[in-house]
């Protein structure tokens, strides 16, 4: 029995420090948000689940308005927690490569790789055993969606996740709890 999992990743955001859970979109990311909605509304989704970031919900309302969905969200879908201090972009890049190359790694204050790996990947473990042979659209980000994927199949990395847009979408088919196929389809 095939599992189907829509891994949408959310659509443009303005970077606001201190808002990490509440920014919302830019017009581009809303614009996009519609063309999400306009590729999925016909691909037979049973469940809407999100991360609770407003980024990730909103770049989904659309479709669950669509089908007639609920938007469940969980916790552990978050995005990951970089760091309790700011961290300069020039600074970042070099530490989220030390990320993906030591997955217990972790900024101060910050989650690893393995701990958002683990706590993400639990959570999908348990979509997949709830709803098998179903099709699901996950709200996610960047990091999570790449970690989510990385649990499965170790090609996707760093690599993979800074070749990813914002809006992007991933549909994976499972078999159980094997990932079989990846195909992009934004």
């Amino acid at each position: 029995m095939k599992t189907i999992v829509y891994m949408v990743r959310h659509a443009e955001s303005p970077y606001n420090e201190g808002t990490e859970r509440t920014r919302g979109l830019t017009l581009k990311g809303r614009m996009n948000a519609a063309k999400v909605t306009e590729l999925l509304k016909n691909e037979g989704i049973h469940t809407i689940i999100s991360s609770p970031y407003a980024r990730a919900v909103l770049t989904l309302e659309g479709l669950a308005a669509a089908l007639k969905l609920d938007i469940q969200i969980i916790e552990d879908l978050r995005e990951r927690h970089f760091s309790d201090e700011f961290i300069a972009d020039e600074d970042f890049t070099s530490a989220e490569q030390q990320m993906f190359e030591h997955p217990d790694y972790a900024l101060p204050g910050g989650e690893s790789n393995r701990v958002c790996q683990n706590r993400a990947v639990g959570v999908l473990k348990q979509i997949l055993e709830a709803y098998p042979g179903k099709k699901i659209a996950i709200g996610t980000h960047g990091h999570v969606m790449t970690l989510m994927m990385n649990y499965f199949d170790s090609s996707y990395g760093l690599h993979f996740m800074n070749q990813n847009s914002k809006p992007d979408i991933y549909q994976l088919q499972f078999d159980e709890m094997k990932l079989e196929k990846v195909t992009r389809l934004w």
